[in-house]
């Protein structure tokens, strides 16, 4: 499925780079996206940069949070347009 992210790189603060299946490729910034408990540990930039391109292609968190691939590649594609 071209929506699985099959590469990711700690940029900056909130900021991932993104490759997806499709060889879709970009930054996305998720820093307003860190709202709710499993997401909270995440807005220590230090905390954050610990992800990993886990099962499914999307992105894990050592604390049980993770974002769907869906949404990550709608959001690079967003910023990619902008």
């Amino acid at each position: 499925m071209y929506y699985t992210v099959t590469d990711a790189r700690h940029v900056k603060d909130y900021i991932i780079w993104l490759r997806f299946a499709d060889g879709t490729e970009g930054d996305v910034d998720l820093a307003d996206e860190l709202w709710g408990p499993v997401f909270e540990p995440l807005k220590n930039p230090a905390f954050f940069s610990q992800f990993e391109v886990a099962e499914y292609g999307t992105l894990a968190w050592p604390n049980g949070a993770d974002l769907a691939p869906e949404f990550l590649y709608l959001r690079v594609r967003a910023t990619a347009k902008t």
